[in-house]
């Protein structure tokens, strides 16, 4: 069994991508198992770059194999928005409702449908080898909240093909057809084929 951390401190993603990697050979170790989340300054201008500074800081830290990734919500309208500012959109130390709310009056501008897509940059790093691999999933945001299983913009996101938000979907569900999922899926098939 091959042990590696996921470098992130969101006690949602953490849930999601253990259960990916289940009935594998990799145990995912959580940064709550090593009894330190650092804070950890993302200063990348894209996905790709922000999963990559968080991997290599706790790589350096640990000197074990670092899974990591950096997601966000890019609207069409807003020209990508909020993007890799996804989780602080409303102001640092912001909440997810905080968020929800900012995004849903910016959008009152423009007309529906709000074209929308998650998208998740997820990277492995064991010091010398980095393996990335990038998930999208379309939808689009709507201005009323349904659901209660799921966390960030999953309440106000309708995915392209369902009636269902991601907050109304099952973990199960949702895991299908996630960013993350489609993201850290891919990036565990090429870590198994190394």
């Amino acid at each position: 069994m091959t042990e590696l951390i996921f470098a992130t401190g969101n006690k949602g993603k953490l849930a999601e991508v253990q259960k990916i990697f289940e009935n594998t050979n990799f145990k995912i170790i959580s940064l709550y198992d090593l009894g330190d989340v650092p804070e950890i300054e993302e200063t990348g201008s894209t996905f790709a770059e922000n999963a990559l500074i968080k991997a290599e800081a706790i790589f350096n830290i640990h000197k074990m194999p670092v899974i990591a990734d950096d997601s966000g919500l890019a609207v069409e309208q807003l020209n990508g928005d909020p993007g890799i500012y996804s989780a602080r959109y409303a102001g640092e130390n912001c909440t997810y409702d905080d968020n929800n709310k900012k995004l849903i009056k910016v959008l009152r501008e423009y007309d529906t449908p709000h074209k929308a897509k998650f998208v998740c940059s997820a990277i492995y790093f064991d010091g010398a080898n980095k393996i990335t691999a990038v998930g999208e999933l379309p939808g689009e945001i709507i201005s009323e909240y349904r659901g209660t299983n799921g966390f960030g913009y999953d309440p106000i996101f309708l995915p392209d093909g369902f009636d269902k938000t991601l907050a109304e979907l099952t973990t199960e569900e949702k895991n299908k057809i996630s960013h993350r999922a489609k993201a850290f899926n891919k990036l565990r098939t090429q870590i198994e084929i190394r």
